[in-house]
């Protein structure tokens, strides 16, 4: 069995990581891919209260159990299936179902952080930073985690105010010079798309994708 491919995607909040991962996965197919998301590796919270877990620092790398997700990513790259962790961004805890990952010739690891932490970083064949301009990034996290996560216009402007801005200069943003692609305009960045594909069909022939 031939070793896989690894990807990372990274970028800041909204910069649209998701949207040029669903991209690769248009093109490529979903079956030959597996897909870790580094947000599925948050820290379970039930120990605190709603008010401490709404104060809490969900953008600083020691919120993740990024050790867990390295071994689960070690797992696959061996050929054995995982049990990822599922993530209740409502409530702030880990659920108690897991969702299996088989391996796959492609592993997309994706999050905001995954390029600043080197355990991750290290196992990658192709790095990816996703950039998009500040005010872009933060109308899409607005629309965002009001739509899927329930949360209202102020807490979210106080969140990004007192975390996720400082957090994205201190870690994110510089964790793009760890990148190999740098791709503005997030998914709707055709080009880019495509140098990708063109790049893991180098690394690994037997896969082809529908371009």
């Amino acid at each position: 069995m031939e070793s896989p491919v690894v990807i990372g995607i990274a970028g800041g909040s909204g910069s649209g990581k998701t949207t040029v991962l669903r991209q690769i996965i248009r093109e490529f197919g979903p079956d030959p891919i597996a897909i870790l998301d580094h947000d599925a590796y948050y820290h379970d919270l039930s120990h605190l209260d709603r008010e401490q877990r709404a104060q809490f620092n969900f953008d600083h790398p020691d919120a993740l159990e990024t050790d867990l997700m390295r071994d689960h990513l070690d797992r696959l790259i061996s050929g054995e299936p995982i049990e990822k962790p599922v993530y209740d961004f409502t409530t702030h805890t880990r659920t108690d179902e897991t969702e299996t990952v088989e391996p796959r010739p492609v592993i997309i690891i994706e999050g905001i952080l995954v390029l600043a932490e080197s355990i991750l970083e290290e196992q990658m064949d192709i790095k990816i930073y996703v950039d998009a301009a500040d005010d872009i990034r933060l109308m899409r996290r607005i629309r965002r985690d009001m739509q899927e996560r329930e949360r209202s216009i102020e807490g979210i402007l106080r969140q990004y105010e007192r975390t996720v801005r400082p957090m994205h200069l201190e870690f994110v943003e510089p964790s793009k010079r760890e990148a190999d692609v740098v791709i503005p305009r997030g998914g709707h960045n055709h080009v880019a798309i495509q140098m990708v594909m063109s790049r893991i069909q180098d690394l690994l022939p037997g896969v082809g994708y529908e371009a």
